[in-house]
């Protein structure tokens, strides 16, 4: 690099490895980030190695560290291409699980490899709110040393699908606003428009650059957080108030059946509560 005073250049080289590096931990994926394997752990500790030696040191050169760098992203790269093809490499490279627990029987031969003790599985097992083995059915090491537990069915937790009750489908709610612009796209996603969004804002006397905050699910219900903490915003109620309307009206046909002496109004209202009672256990899992 030309002359420049050191204080100058170990910012340059700063900014630039930076930069560098940015651009190969974005190529090479977010897994780098989020669950690194042990060759991938390795990878990172050489890369920031090479940044860290080569920001500090003037006398290296700077070509060095960004050939160094390059050989370190083309090999991981490719060995991440590799693996996607061979499962015997990708276990040779990043490992592969390893049972602790199965069919209730802890493995010790397993936890003997893997360098456990008893007392490091049931660490691992108690970050998993599990403490008694037994309780366990099936428990897996992963390559990135995650413990992935299965409880015994007895001590699962009850699901809908237990009990028997059907539930309605249900998809991801949309941030329709955020930091008060609104995001048309995830608008989009849930078949909604602008129009919904600031009529559903003028029920909660809000208005959209105030809003720090705006999400919206499937029901079409809107729900918001606002820059001002002191202002307290009602949650939606639009669902508990159409069953709990529909109910009503289903009650006063009833009423009126049994209040009125008229042989066709009776049947005409007996009829009518019938139909809305059926329309209301049809829909009702979808409005609770």
């Amino acid at each position: 690099m030309p002359d420049f005073p050191e204080w100058l250049e170990v910012i340059l080289r700063s900014l630039i490895l930076m930069v560098v590096l940015f651009t190969i931990t974005k190529i090479l994926g977010s897994k780098q980030l989020s669950q690194m394997n042990v060759f991938e752990y390795v990878t990172g500790v050489v890369l920031g190695g090479i940044v860290a030696i080569h920001t500090f040191d003037p006398n290296s050169h700077i070509i060095y560290a960004i050939i160094a760098m390059l050989i370190w992203f083309f090999v991981p790269y490719a060995v991440q291409k590799i693996a996607l093809k061979s499962k015997v490499f990708r276990n040779f490279t990043y490992g592969k699980s390893t049972v602790f627990i199965q069919d209730g029987k802890i493995m010790e031969d397993n936890l003997k490899k893997q360098g456990y003790s008893t007392d490091d599985l049931l660490e691992k097992l108690r970050d998993k709110d599990v403490f008694l083995a037994t309780d366990v059915e099936f428990a897996v090491l992963e390559p990135d040393g995650t413990l992935n537990v299965l409880p015994k069915r007895e001590n699962r937790p009850l699901t809908a699908k237990d009990l028997g009750i059907k539930l309605a489908p249900q998809k991801e709610p949309q941030t329709v606003i955020m930091d008060g612009k609104v995001l048309y796209e995830s608008l989009a996603n849930l078949n909604l428009n602008l129009a919904w969004l600031e009529t559903e804002l003028e029920k909660l006397n809000v208005s959209i650059e105030n809003v720090f905050l705006g999400q919206a699910d499937t029901d079409g219900q809107l729900y918001v957080d606002l820059f001002d903490d002191t202002i307290a915003v009602p949650s939606p109620n639009e669902k508990p108030l159409l069953l709990a309307t529909m109910k009503k009206c289903q009650a006063d046909l009833e009423l009126f059946a049994l209040a009125t002496e008229n042989p066709q109004s009776k049947t005409l209202y007996q009829t009518n509560s019938k139909k809305l009672q059926a329309a209301i256990d049809k829909i009702e899992k979808y409005l609770n």
